[in-house]
């Protein structure tokens, strides 16, 4: 693959405001959600970088592995997962695909496992994941390697 740009710092400001708006999503949510719906996301969208980075902060965040090999497969291993984890998963998945709209059966189980402050933040932060998954796809970055050090 031949160099290219580098987001942070070639758009410096747009690079910036995204991780505000990142931060400020995840403000009302649950660490260990934060990062199932994270995994999720990039494994819907491919985003190897982001998938190797999420799955190591959700270990060193306490998360087990017999979790996190689940999450791709969560409608079928749902006694791993809590109903609200499932809603915020069903969510984050509409979300990802959202060429069909987001049904609305998922958007429903959802609003009612969250109140709207985090319901909002939750949709903040997929759609946070969603522009890093493209982000790190369309500029090249090479998975197992964080920049964010």
């Amino acid at each position: 693959m031949t160099n290219r740009v580098n987001f942070a710092k070639t758009a410096p400001k747009a690079f910036k405001a995204l991780i505000a708006f990142d931060a400020a999503a995840r403000g009302e949510l649950d660490p260990a959600l934060v990062e199932l719906v994270q995994i999720r996301s990039s494994q819907l969208n491919g985003c190897a970088y982001c998938l190797h980075m999420h799955t190591s902060d959700a270990r060193k965040a306490g998360e087990s592995e017999e979790r996190l090999h689940m999450v791709a497969v969560w409608r079928d291993a749902s006694s791993f997962f809590t109903e609200k984890e499932q809603a915020a998963l069903a969510l984050a998945e509409a979300v990802t695909k959202i060429s069909g709209g987001v049904p609305d059966d998922v958007y429903a189980t959802a609003a009612r496992h969250f109140d709207e402050t985090e319901l909002g933040h939750l949709l903040a932060l997929i759609f946070t994941i969603n522009t890093w998954n493209r982000i790190a796809i369309s500029t090249g970055k090479v998975p197992g390697t964080d920049e964010r050090a």
